[in-house]
């Protein structure tokens, strides 16, 4: 069924909300005040979704998708797009989400951070009749990639020279990093090494190729420098890494003089951070299990958690170990807005906000939020 949307605002997920017939719908391919012809998709009880198959009158913000395959492949929202006004669109979520959930009123922009395209250093790509391709949105169909690759990928192997490696395979993913690149086939190394380096500024990390690590280039500096510029730390500083992963923050905290005691469920990640920052105290648990093992009473912490986020269990833990400053560094906002509001309830405010594009043409948006004592009454 198709039907013609007059198209409102934009919504967390990469859509823009309509109606039909007074009944909410959920759309790609669109942008707010637009009217578009859009097909319905899929049907729920409270609300549709749908997709833009003709413009009728087009934002002056529309651009026509410098990929192909954008209509089809679940992997970029924005890509019709022009780059401010993703800007726009992902500064309006953030805004929206912190406002109805944590009941926060953020001003910030969010902040551009190049490259654009061919930013992504690791690709997960689905394998289909010996083919490598990326998934359909909300479909488990495998759209072929275009001869060039795609365009949100670090330069590494095309399509061509990766289909001579799907023969059994399910999936192959490729890592770019200062190793070089590597390629992996369900997870087991065909090219390349098992360990690789990272270099972040000053630091060079050892990292599991098939662990955690943040897939734009310059992610790891931006989030680091923003992290470490709002904590301040101090020398003799005691700072929680909880989520730590290889180590990236807690090498940061270290150099700066704190004495860092890290925490994170991946056995692997802990052993790496073990490497890269010597001096610090690494625990390999999950968090829920490790929170009656933190010390009593710490100056500064740091939560880069899942997309799911901290939780409520684990800011109260945090506040009751009375830290001076707080870095909540989230991948995505309803998940922070939810922590920022349990930490509001603890007595934790946030006293600044950023918001980085990481992951351009997409609808995800990265955030750090420095948290302090409330100074209300």
């Amino acid at each position: 069924m198709k039907a013609e949307v007059q198209l409102g605002r934009v919504a967390h997920g990469g859509v823009v909300i309509g109606r039909i017939d007074d009944k909410v719908i959920f759309v790609t391919g669109g942008l707010p005040g637009e009217r578009v012809i859009v097909e319905i998709t899929e049907r729920g009880r409270r609300f549709d979704r749908g997709h833009v198959v003709q413009v009728l009158e087009a934002s002056s913000g529309r651009v026509e998708p410098p990929c192909p395959v954008a209509g089809e492949c679940g992997g970029c929202d924005w890509q019709h797009a022009s780059p401010e006004l993703q800007l726009d669109l992902k500064t309006a979520v953030v805004a929206e989400q912190l406002s109805r959930m944590a009941g926060i009123t953020w001003t910030g922009r969010v902040e551009a951070v190049q490259p654009m395209v061919n930013w992504r250093t690791r690709m997960r790509y689905a394998v289909s009749k010996g083919r490598v391709g990326l998934r359909g949105r909300r479909s488990h169909e495998v759209v072929p990639l275009p001869e060039t690759g795609c365009l949100a990928a670090a330069p590494g192997p095309l399509p061509a020279q990766l289909n001579e490696l799907t023969e059994g395979t399910e999936s192959l993913s490729v890592v770019r990093s200062a190793s070089g690149v590597s390629v992996l086939a369900d997870g087991k190394v065909l090219v390349g090494r098992s360990q690789i380096r990272e270099k972040v500024g000053k630091f060079s990390f050892n990292v599991t190729v098939s662990g955690f690590w943040q897939v734009h280039p310059k992610a790891a500096e931006t989030l680091l420098d923003a992290v470490l510029a709002g904590l301040r730390p101090r020398s003799g500083d005691l700072a929680l890494d909880l989520y730590c992963g290889s180590g990236l923050f807690a090498a940061g905290l270290d150099h700066a003089g704190a004495e860092v005691f890290g925490v994170d469920v991946d056995r692997e990640a802990v052993a790496n951070a073990r490497i890269n920052v010597p001096r610090g105290r690494f625990l390999a648990l999950p968090l829920a299990k490790a929170l009656r093992r933190l010390p009593p009473e710490v100056d500064l912490v740091v939560l880069d958690p899942p997309r799911r986020g901290a939780g409520a269990a684990v800011v109260a833990r945090v506040a009751d170990l009375a830290p001076r400053a707080i870095a909540h560094v989230a991948c995505d906002p309803a998940s922070l807005a939810r922590d920022l509001a349990d930490f509001a309830a603890r007595g934790y405010e946030a006293c600044q906000i950023r918001a980085f594009d990481l992951f351009p043409m997409t609808h995800h948006v990265e955030c750090v939020a420095i948290l302090r004592p409330s100074t209300r009454s």
